[in-house]
């Protein structure tokens, strides 16, 4: 990824942000209301000025529960959608304008999972359809998530073979590394990339093959406008979505996280550390845009 710009020292300008995904649905299933926050841990917004608030919000559509959540929590259990569609993402947008209009107005979004693939989806229907308006949030924030292919393809993204076969192997492998007999039996040594990530830092790829996208030949308008942090960590299986929707960013506006865990967020202090200095980056580009 090309560098992006480094903030100055000062403190970033307040922000309001709305972790989408966070009591929504992860992996196509559902998050306990009780697990809304768990995965934007207290462990880095901490370490954030008070100028920082978050609202937490719900997905709208009950579900059954995700792959080992009902090992910790209890229902209700919520998601954006339960089958993954075109119609049924379109229709989760539709209810997201909404939240928006009536929440907002929010500097920026933060999302986990399949909050970024609601998120990721919105932001490249947004560029296809009314470019010329502005997003309703000026930056983002995705954490262990991509973008849906049924929604590439929808936006007439050419999706080869190989990216789709990837993307099977990789969804199944989180199912099962997810799941509470992989919890119980393995606990975090149970994440394990499925395509050899390794912890040397962001991944350096081929534009001309993301786990098999081609960005050389990407619709130029499919950019995602304005700051982005992408974080996902090289033992998770669904690692590979992150780095292809970080490569729908504009390069100078983006920076890429490896928090060397699985498919969560990580509670160690230097990640904890090196998080909350992303969400003062994307708010700090944000402000000066």
């Amino acid at each position: 990824m090309a560098k992006a710009p480094v903030p100055p020292s000062s403190s970033p300008r307040p922000v309001t942000y709305i972790p989408t995904p966070s009591i929504a649905a992860l992996k196509d299933d559902g998050l306990a209301t009780d697990q809304c926050s768990s995965f934007f841990p207290v462990s880095f917004r901490d370490k954030l000025s008070d100028d920082y608030s978050f609202d937490f919000v719900d997905g709208f559509l009950p579900s059954d529960p995700a792959a080992g959540v009902d090992l910790f929590y209890p229902p209700p259990y919520y998601s954006f959608w339960n089958d993954l569609t075109v119609e049924s993402v379109r229709k989760s947008l539709k209810w997201l304008r909404g939240l928006l209009v009536r929440n907002g107005p929010y500097d920026g979004v933060m999302c986990f999972s399949q909050g970024c693939s609601l998120i990721a989806s919105f932001c490249l229907y947004h560029q296809a359809e009314t470019p010329h308006q502005p997003l309703p949030f000026n930056a983002a924030v995705f954490i262990c998530g991509g973008v849906p292919f049924q929604v590439l393809d929808d936006l007439g993204v050419d999706i080869t073979k190989e990216a789709w076969e990837i993307n099977h192997k990789c969804a199944k492998a989180l199912a099962e590394q997810a799941s509470t007999d992989a919890i119980l039996k393995a606990g975090l040594d149970r994440w394990t990339s499925t395509e050899g990530l390794n912890s040397n830092g962001d991944a350096v790829l081929d534009p001309a093959n993301v786990f098999g996208l081609d960005f050389t030949k990407m619709p130029k308008h499919l950019q995602i406008k304005g700051p982005t942090v992408h974080i996902y960590g090289n033992k998770d299986p669904r690692s590979t979505a992150s780095l292809q929707l970080a490569h729908f960013s504009d390069p100078t506006l983006s920076k890429t996280y490896d928090h060397g865990g699985g498919h969560d967020v990580p509670r160690k202090t230097n990640v904890s550390e090196d998080i909350a200095r992303l969400v003062e980056w994307v708010s700090w580009a944000a402000s000066v845009r």
